[in-house]
């Protein structure tokens, strides 16, 4: 595996310098590095998906016979207690300064090396990262490595529910009105951060947002065509990259829906190879990975991260 492993990550560096690939990061980066007896609870790490499904069933008295699944605890949750209770809990548990992962730190050194890319007169274009996390772990990375990004989150509730908007590193936030129209990102000149479901604002409570609950995830599935709300600019360089899954599994339902409206109009021998890091997958995950053109890597991702640096420094950058 270490052969086939250094090979990938080799290849991998090469095409993420060139600005294609995409990483897609889900709630299990948030394990990435965390000691195995930590407890999440004291504030200075993330929580899982699963652990936060737990932590809500626990706090709400959810049914014992039934297994903690987030959308489902978390609809359950909104449905006893009504109101903004399930968004002030969210708001309580993100608006913590977790520290990044050494996942996180690491997408805040592509910017740096890809500027060394270009200055050896080679074309390229920054990162477009995209995620389902809430939390603003990667943007704090971003900060303190001093990468300049925008950051376009998804809008689950308000007046403007269903739409994106823009954070630029610099004034005021933009609603994008018109996708196919909106000409303020450019991944010529930064990174950009593209959360589709959602996000907490630790300035204001009242702006968080969340698809989260079994209604979000049908209204947001059903009602909304991810590619055609998504800046056009963006939907280009996801029909012409790579994607580098990590802390996914795809038995997720809502995860192969999200794909499916991103590649199902592709024709499959079009598409390009993409790669899930996915630690002792099910033959059922294997499957289903394989037939989206998605090679799966059975490595933890400390072990990837690792061997993403080391392709780093043999491909010299």
């Amino acid at each position: 595996m270490d052969d086939e492993l250094n090979a990938h990550c080799r290849i991998v560096m090469r095409r993420l310098r060139e600005g294609r690939v995409i990483p897609f990061l889900g709630a299990g980066t948030n394990l990435c590095g965390r000691p195995t007896d930590a407890d999440w609870r004291t504030g200075r790490f993330l929580p899982s998906g699963q652990e936060l499904a737990t932590y809500l069933a626990e706090s709400y008295a959810y049914p014992a016979s039934e297994a903690p699944d987030l959308l489902r605890v978390s609809q359950y949750v909104q449905a006893v207690t009504g109101g903004r209770v399930l968004y002030d809990e969210l708001h309580e548990l993100f608006d913590r300064d977790y520290a990044p992962t050494s996942l996180h730190e690491l997408l805040a050194t592509f910017p740096r090396v890809i500027r060394t890319w270009r200055e050896q007169g080679h074309s390229s274009r920054y990162q477009l990262i995209v995620t389902t996390n809430y939390d603003d772990a990667l943007e704090k990375a971003f900060v303190a490595a001093g990468e300049p990004f925008d950051l376009v989150s998804y809008l689950a509730k308000g007046p403007d529910r269903g739409k994106f908007l823009h954070h630029p590193p610099e004034g005021d936030a933009r609603l994008i009105e018109q996708p196919n129209r909106y000409r303020e990102l450019s991944l010529d000149q930064r990174t950009v951060i593209l959360k589709i479901h959602g996000a907490v604002d630790r300035d204001d409570a009242d702006r968080d947002s969340y698809v989260i609950t079994e209604d979000h995830y049908i209204e947001y599935l059903a009602q909304t065509d991810i590619s055609s709300i998504i800046p056009a600019v963006l939907m280009a360089v996801m029909n012409d990259s790579h994607f580098l899954f990590l802390g996914y599994s795809l038995r997720d339902w809502n995860l192969r829906v999200i794909l499916h409206r991103i590649w199902g109009r592709q024709p499959f021998e079009e598409k390009f190879t993409s790669w899930a890091i996915r630690m002792d997958p099910s033959r059922l995950e294997e499957r289903l990975w394989r037939s989206r053109n998605v090679e799966i890597l059975n490595v933890s991702l400390e072990d990837y991260v690792d061997a993403l640096k080391r392709g780093a420094e043999i491909n010299g950058s």
